[in-house]
């Protein structure tokens, strides 16, 4: 059984608390999937989690509209996460996929949030480019206003959902102005004719993901998200709320990490005594749990910063991210060094961890990407 004292913590509610308490007996009914087919088990898992319920706290609720409660966000990601690597990524998506709905939708932009809430649709979250992925400003997609339309040519790799998404939010240069000021955000359906899957990436973690093709793309007027020029601020602004969930969602795989290997020192014997006795391992057991707890700590600040109200996070959440994601490779390497054979075994739970984590660190922002973006949040504020 996990840890679950962090609960008590005072950036929580009791809702936090019942919703961790149900989301765990869910996840242990309803998970692992088989993950043999990639694709299929991420519809499935987008339709359960749908069907019942979890995927609510993705995007905003239309008939009672208000602000997506990162708290919430992050604990389902963390849980998932603990569970099922691919259930946290089938959770994640729905919202970072939707999330400029939420933010900067119309109302009628936002009747997809109700399918995607229900695991009805799959949303997918298209910025990064073969020449621009942490440079999102430097990023040359084009979309041509066209009368009642817009064109969208060009092309967006390691997209997540690529290939099974319903909707993709994607992002492209309109030239209002050079850089990041020349960038409008658009919804853009699945079956848009000159939209294809140029091709399917195959990652260390198996995951749905594509390289998409624009080839004069016709989305009506009515697609944009928000004002032309407004992408690069709405692509910040989603970023802001979703990044720290990314943390979360490494902190449950490092604390899975820590549950099993707490578990393999009680249960392995070595020299006549059981594993727990050694104290090199007592030291990697205690520095996993140092790194777990530091780690949740600056995960939940930034949620619960957030959550009250903050109208940016960007530090707060990127320290979250790059903490969290950056410790959570170390604890769980260390839990295939104490797994010894059986850590390096294929599809032993901490291999599979071991495959799961090292995307983390580079998806939503960089790790040294993260540094920049906290010096330069630390040295303009001095």
């Amino acid at each position: 059984m996990s840890d679950r004292s962090f609960l008590n913590w005072p950036f929580f509610e009791e809702r936090h608390r019942q919703l961790a308490d149900q989301l765990d007996a869910w996840c242990a009914k309803n998970l692992p999937v088989d993950h043999h087919d990639v694709d299929a088990a991420c519809r499935e898992l987008v339709a359960k989690l749908g069907r019942d319920g979890w995927l609510k706290p993705t995007a905003l609720d239309t008939d009672n509209p208000g602000p997506l409660d990162v708290r919430t966000l992050c604990i389902t990601r963390e849980t998932l996460a603990r569970h099922d690597g691919l259930a946290d990524f089938s959770f994640a998506m729905q919202g970072l996929g939707t999330g400029a709905l939420s933010l900067f939708g119309t109302p009628d932009q936002q009747h997809w949030l109700g399918k995607t809430r229900a695991g009805k649709a799959i949303s997918a979250f298209a910025l990064s480019e073969p020449r621009s992925g942490s440079d999102v400003a430097n990023l040359e997609m084009t979309a041509t206003h066209d009368g009642d339309s817009y064109m969208l040519s060009g092309e967006k790799t390691w997209i997540s959902n690529g290939g099974i998404a319903d909707l993709y939010i994607v992002f492209a240069r309109t030239g209002e102005a050079p850089g990041a000021k020349g960038i409008s955000a658009f919804i853009v359906p699945a079956e848009t004719e000159g939209l294809s899957i140029a091709e399917r990436l195959e990652t260390i973690a198996p995951h749905p993901l594509a390289r998409l093709s624009f080839d004069n793309a016709r989305v009506p007027a009515s697609a944009l998200i928000g004002k032309p020029g407004d992408g690069f601020r709405i692509a910040m602004s989603v970023l802001d709320v979703f990044r720290s969930t990314v943390g979360a969602a490494a902190l449950g795989f490092a604390r899975r990490a820590l549950d099993e290997s707490v578990s393999r020192a009680a249960e392995r014997e070595l020299f006549g005594a059981p594993m727990a006795d050694l104290q090199m391992v007592q030291g990697h057991i205690a520095d996993m749990a140092l790194d777990v707890d530091a780690a949740a700590l600056l995960v939940y600040r930034a949620a619960w910063t957030k959550d009250m109200g903050a109208p940016r996070v960007t530090r707060e959440a990127a320290m979250a991210k790059l903490f969290a994601t950056d410790r959570a490779q170390e604890v769980i390497d260390a839990a295939v060094q104490l797994h010894g054979g059986d850590g390096v075994r294929k599809d032993h739970i901490v291999e599979s961890l071991y495959r799961e984590i090292r995307a983390l660190r580079i998806y939503e922002g960089a790790s040294d990407v993260q540094k920049v973006v906290i010096a330069r949040q630390v040295m303009g504020a001095a």
